[in-house]
């Protein structure tokens, strides 16, 4: 089991894990927060956001300066305090991948929505999210981010056109996300882990939570991983799902955050 007295890194989820499905609300996990906090534990988001609604929200969860994952990896944010640590971003950029999908739409024929497609108001209906807040969900660097309209087959068309691009789609909690298939949530945790063992010079144990599909890459990367109650009816199917390893919540959101650290850290 995880110990808050060992070298530990706590990889989360956003939306639907730390933060309320439908509210956003937080505050069910604040005091978790402040007790990792005194404890100098890291909390890493790691979500399909973007990297301006990830400092956005850091400011707001007092995680300013800890490394971060957005764009489901396709951005990595290093610790402030590292030296000569780059951030990283994917070879493939939001606008060459959006340029492709739209060229792929039109000759296939798909029905989709990417939020290139919207203003600021529209993304804010879709996700309930505050017009300042939806400005910066729009300011995707090295991914697509979309809502499919449009059936099975099409969408395995559009998959296969994708592969043969280098690229990969993934289904979120409210939308699909579009990247280069060489980035994940699965490559960023590591990709870190590294990091903190090459200038930290330890072996750090790693605790991760999620509540859909998308973290599934994420909770397989980790010693231990806590599948937060979701509303996705295919729900997280892991690689290992291990009681030892694996706690499913009964709560749903920052409740069911808040259990899952009671689980393996109390």
């Amino acid at each position: 089991m995880p110990s808050l007295q060992e070298t530990l890194l706590v990889f989360t989820d956003l939306d639907g894990t730390l933060l309320d499905f439908h509210t956003f609300d937080w505050q069910p996990a604040a005091p978790w927060l402040e007790r990792l906090q005194d404890e100098q534990i890291p909390v890493i988001l790691c979500s399909s956001k973007t990297a301006s609604e990830m400092q956005d929200i850091q400011q707001e969860l007092g995680l300013v300066g800890l490394p971060y994952i957005a764009e489901n990896g396709a951005v990595i944010q290093p610790d402030v305090r590292w030296e000569n640590a780059a951030r990283f971003i994917s070879e493939k950029k939001h606008d060459e991948i959006r340029q492709f999908i739209d060229r792929v739409r039109q000759e296939l024929h798909l029905k989709f929505t990417t939020f290139d497609d919207v203003d600021d108001r529209v993304v804010a209906e879709w996700t309930g999210l505050s017009r300042p807040r939806s400005a910066l969900a729009r300011k995707h660097e090295a991914s697509v981010t979309l809502i499919w309209r449009d059936g099975d087959e099409q969408m395995t068309r559009f998959a296969t056109e994708l592969a043969r691009q280098g690229l990969n789609i993934v289904q979120g909690a409210r939308f699909w996300h579009i990247l280069d298939d060489s980035c994940g949530k699965d490559v960023a945790v590591h990709w870190l882990v590294g990091q903190y063992r090459l200038h930290e010079g330890k072996e750090p144990t790693t605790l991760g939570l999620g509540d859909g599909p998308n973290d599934a890459p994420l909770l397989d990367s980790v010693g231990f991983a806590v599948v937060v109650k979701g509303f996705n009816r295919e729900g997280v199917s892991l690689k290992n799902n291990d009681p030892a390893r694996v706690y499913h919540t009964q709560h749903t959101g920052p409740a069911g955050w808040r259990e899952g650290l009671d689980h393996f850290l109390s």
